[in-house]
Parts: structure tokens; C-alpha cells; sequence
């Protein structure tokens, strides 16, 4: 707070009145969103369990919504939050989202028509974390082979390999983990590395069709690395302030 004072050339006093005269009301964004046309959207814990969700330009890398105590797994808490943005005029072409199912469901009733653009960069580091660093098995080994190239496919041609190299080794080893009864934690894990490959596969190279879509939803996570770290000064805040500081800090740090 003083070397803020020294720069504003306010006495520290005054420039907490000013803060906290801010953080008790909200600020009124009323930008019109209907020339924003894809979207990043995600979420992250950041007070203990409560956590925030945040919407991004895809083209411009800018943030242009966001709210603090939103859980990413409630249905209602998300399309309340999406419906004030298409109240605003939101009505994108495209969302490139995490995976969660939730944000999913929400954004296909609000938009029934849009594309969703599942993250590359989740999948892969998801389903590398389900194979292991060194996996014993033929078969894990070479599906964590598969999931290294997945966040490099630039073109058709790596594209239509990529799907022929899964298609592969689902013929050869799939089908039989689908049925086989074994348990145990390394094997859940790969029956859940290929069941979320094969369920985002048919959402993952839309943006090869579109360059304007983004294949990972990493400049948000970016955006939501810098705000964690400005946040660590203000942890004190009351929870109406803390949702309103976060309100400001979308509002304000666009990028």
C-alpha cells in the first residue's frame, strides 16, 4: 500500500477508502458480446474449495467475463452464468473447453448448435497421468505412445494417422479391456485412459478445420496463473469482498 501511495500521490488512507469503496459494489459491464465468436472457457480452485470460471476471446487472448464461486460441476451455477452472457449478446460459434462434462451439457442447451472444442493439452496430460511414467504392460505403453502425440497434430495427414493408430489399438487390445473383469488401480486407470480418448475423439481437431478455434484452453490457464499470484496480497478479504475483487479484477485485467 505505500509504494502504491507513492505512485498515486494519495496518502495510503484515502487509497483504501477508494479500494474499499470499490469492493462493495460490483462493477456494471454492459459490453455488448455478440462479435465474440469462440470462446475459451475454464475454471480453477482459488480460496480453498471455492472456485471461479472465466470466459476468454479466443482470438484475442482477452478475457471479457468471469465469476468467483461458481462450481464448474453445477449444471445450474454455469447456464446461470453462460445465460447473462448471451443476455449480452454472447452467441459463439465455438467453445474450447476442459472436458468437464458439466460445462459441456451447459453449453449445448444454451447453444445447441455450437462446436465444442475439446483441450488437447488436457487430454494428453490426463491420460499420460492414467498411463504412467514406465508402464509395465505392451498394451499401456503403447497407448501412452499415442497420448504423447496428441497435442501434435497440425494437419489432415497427422490427423487421419493419429485416428488410424487408435483405431489400431483399440482392435488389439480395447475391446478386450472394455470386457475384461480384472480390477485394481492400474488397470481402472487404463480402462479411464481409453474411455476419455475415445469420447473426446470425435471433439478434438476442430480447430483444424477452423484456425480461428484453439486447440488448448492454455492462455486461460495462463491468465488464471497471474491472477492467483496477485491474489496472494489479498487473501484477508471478507467473502462479499473477495466476490467483488474478483468482479473488478475481471473487469479491469483483461489479459
Amino acid at each position: 500500500m505505500r509504494q502504491l501511495s507513492k505512485h498515486s500521490r494519495h496518502s495510503a488512507i484515502k487509497l483504501r477508502r477508494i479500494i474499499d469503496k470499490n469492493l462493495s459494489h460490483f462493477p456494471n459491464d454492459i459490453n455488448n458480446l455478440s462479435s465474440v465468436k469462440h470462446v475459451i472457457f475454464d475454471g480453477t480452485f482459488i480460496h480453498g474449495r471455492k472456485s471461479i470460471v472465466a470466459a476468454m476471446k479466443a482470438e484475442e487472448h482477452e478475457i471479457f467475463a468471469g465469476e468467483y464461486g461458481i462450481a464448474e460441476n453445477s449444471i445450474p451455477q454455469i447456464s446461470a452464468f453462460l445465460v447473462s452472457l448471451k443476455n449480452r449478446g454472447l452467441n459463439p460459434l465455438s467453445v474450447t473447453v476442459d472436458g468437464n462434462p458439466q460445462v459441456i451439457k451447459a453449453f449445448k442447451q444454451i447453444w445447441p448448435g455450437i462446436v465444442i472444442q475439446r483441450c488437447v493439452v488436457h487430454i494428453q496430460r490426463q491420460g499420460l497421468s492414467w498411463c504412467r511414467m514406465k508402464p509395465k504392460r505392451k498394451d499401456t505403453r503403447e497407448l501412452r505412445n499415442i497420448f504423447l502425440k496428441t497435442n501434435k497434430i497440425y494437419n489432415f495427414k497427422e490427423r487421419n494417422q493419429y485416428i488410424s493408430d487408435i483405431l489400431a489399438w483399440e482392435q488389439q487390445y480395447g475391446y478386450s479391456i472394455a470386457r475384461a473383469p480384472e480390477r485394481g488401480k492400474i488397470f481402472s486407470d487404463i480402462r479411464r485412459a481409453r474411455s476419455m480418448l475415445l469420447r473426446a475423439l470425435p471433439n478434438m481437431f476442430h480447430y483444424l478445420k477452423d484456425q480461428n478455434i484453439p486447440s488448448s484452453t492454455n492462455g486461460i490457464e495462463g491468465y488464471f496463473s497471474r491472477l492467483k499470484s496477485r491474489y496472494q496480497s489479498h487473501r484477508g478479504l471478507s467473502p462479499k469482498k473477495r466476490k467483488n475483487y474478483f468482479a473488478w479484477y475481471f473487469y479491469l485485467c483483461k489479459r
